[in-house]
């Protein structure tokens, strides 16, 4: 017999995913089944797959296949949306949430009005940023950027008119770059003042998205790092803005945004 699998489609500043609690429907292949229902025309359509699991180290465990089928170290889009699923469906009645990825322990702080969380502020940790500007040819142009881990790669481009420049030309090319063996999430910033900042995202393994949570936060990182701006600021893409706050004491970065229920049914494999 077929088995169906519930699921819910979420977004979190336009980035969607598809999230299913695999403590209720187990999931195996998720690479395969990532591809597939990724497919805008004939699946779910989406950026990726989310998994949410049980841990024995956090309150939940996050796992994240990329459109392509590739898994993801760490999604700040996806952890936020997580934590209104567990909330909003009753898995937990907390308002602080610890969240198990690939990429280490992340905290999630939800804000709740009439019993519904709105947004979430996620403590995405300390980034490891290179202070030199690294220059990547492709296609006859040099690209000039900072490489940011934020638990998952960065290279951060910072540019005027970025909403002109062709990703779907440019990215790829520049994600596997031999100066990046492992691939590479690729940023276009542009500093539109001292508090905000223009973004958007070539994903490692999902292509063109509307928004990218850690993309985020490492472009407010190096945008401190070159002094571009000051320590908070926020960080507008095509898919919403998220508000990026990079402590100079502990030197955690905090993210805040929405988090949004779009649709929910059932599938059969």
């Amino acid at each position: 017999m077929a088995k169906q699998i519930h699921f819910h489609k979420m977004h979190g500043a336009g980035n969607d995913y598809i999230y299913i609690n695999t403590m209720l429907y187990p999931v195996i292949y998720p690479e395969f089944l990532a591809i597939r229902w990724s497919a805008p025309h004939t699946g779910i359509g989406s950026d990726g797959l989310v998994l949410i699991g049980a841990s024995d180290k956090a309150d939940f465990n996050m796992r994240i296949f990329n459109a392509d089928g590739s898994e993801a170290m760490m999604c700040g889009n996806a952890s936020r949306c997580i934590g209104k699923y567990v909330y909003d469906l009753g898995l937990t009645s907390k308002t602080n949430v610890t969240l198990e990825t690939r990429s280490g322990i992340k905290e999630l702080r939800l804000h709740v009005a009439d019993g519904k969380v709105e947004k979430v502020t996620v403590n995405m940790g300390c980034p490891v940023v290179e202070e030199a500007l690294v220059a990547v040819e492709t296609g006859g142009t040099t690209y000039q950027g900072l490489n940011v881990s934020m638990g998952n790669p960065h290279f951060v481009i910072f540019a005027d008119g970025v909403d002109a420049i062709d990703l779907p030309t440019v990215g790829p090319p520049i994600e596997h770059h031999p100066l990046f063996p492992d691939r590479t999430n690729v940023e276009f910033a542009q500093v539109i003042s001292q508090d905000e900042i223009r973004m958007r995202v070539w994903e490692r393994g999902s292509g063109i998205t509307q928004a990218c949570g850690t993309g985020a936060c490492a472009t407010h990182v190096a945008a401190v790092t070159l002094g571009k701006t000051g320590r908070k600021t926020t960080v507008r893409m095509d898919g919403g803005t998220l508000a990026i706050d990079w402590e100079e004491a502990t030197g955690k970065v905090w993210m805040t945004g929405d988090a949004v229920m779009v649709f929910e049914g059932d599938i059969t494999l």
